[in-house]
């Protein structure tokens, strides 16, 4: 079986909410943990994690989200973490400097309140990291104790070690599969124990369907391309890959 560790599911991008759990799970993906980053998103992640025995979901405000979080947001996220047993993570969070340069101060404060919180939940973060690279280690050595996942990475085998040094794994999507891309060649040096698998639907769909909707049912080419990188067999992604992801996030009853 497959757990795809990070995508977005909501009406907004599907039509049919039955039917896309229907299709993972004939792709042996049998459990997804999606993400609420915006105030809308994680109301309706709540409510499908409550309506779906095989969705987990990990909540938290993007750092696109900035400018409309106060404290008492960060107080009504910490309810609703601990109201609902299916939130296994917080996230997405971290940084964003891409299109929100001048808003650098303000996401360094929404990390760190949240990365807090994370420290006092005793919960796993999934980390946004884009242009930011340097920022979001130094924010992350603050909190020793907190784990988590460094969602869609895409960096180089020095950054990939550092963040595994400090107890994170690499979430490997879709891109993983793009010409050109570098990530072989990390995952060739860091191993399989490092790694998680996610989509990051409904974005970043994989060869062989790029210009469509991604879907976590496209799991199993991410984990192909990993296999043929690490020359095993994609079965021993699939079970190395689904007891990090249980082990990280603390999934109950799932193997």
């Amino acid at each position: 079986m497959y757990i795809d560790t990070h995508c977005h599911l909501s009406v907004e991008d599907y039509d049919d909410i039955d039917l896309i759990i229907k299709e993972n799970m004939e792709n042996n993906v049998n459990r997804i943990i999606i993400s609420g980053c915006t105030k809308n998103t994680i109301i309706e992640s709540l409510d499908l994690a409550n309506m779906y025995d095989c969705i987990y979901l990990t909540i938290g405000y993007h750092p696109s989200e900035v400018k409309e979080i106060i404290d008492k947001d960060i107080e009504l996220l910490e309810e609703q973490i601990k109201n609902n047993s299916k939130v296994v993570g917080i996230g997405e969070i971290g940084l964003d400097y891409h299109y929100g340069k001048e808003n650098k101060e303000l996401q360094n404060n929404l990390f760190r309140k949240q990365m807090q919180l994370a420290e006092k939940l005793n919960l796993p973060v999934v980390v946004h990291s884009r242009d930011a690279t340097l920022d979001t280690i130094s924010i992350l050595r603050e909190f020793p104790n907190v784990h988590g996942v460094i969602h869609c990475f895409n960096g180089s085998i020095e950054t990939a070690k550092i963040y595994i040094s400090m107890g994170y794994k690499l979430g490997i999507g879709g891109v993983v599969t793009f010409k050109n891309c570098n990530l072989s060649e990390v995952i060739s040096v860091v191993g399989l124990s490092s790694l998680v698998l996610e989509t990051d639907a409904p974005y970043l769909t994989p060869v062989p369907f790029r210009g469509k909707i991604n879907s976590s049912k496209y799991i199993p080419y991410i984990a192909k391309k990993i296999a043929d990188s690490l020359n095993i067999s994609i079965d021993e992604v699939s079970k190395v890959t689904t007891e990090n992801a249980i082990s990280l996030f603390d999934l109950k009853n799932v193997l």
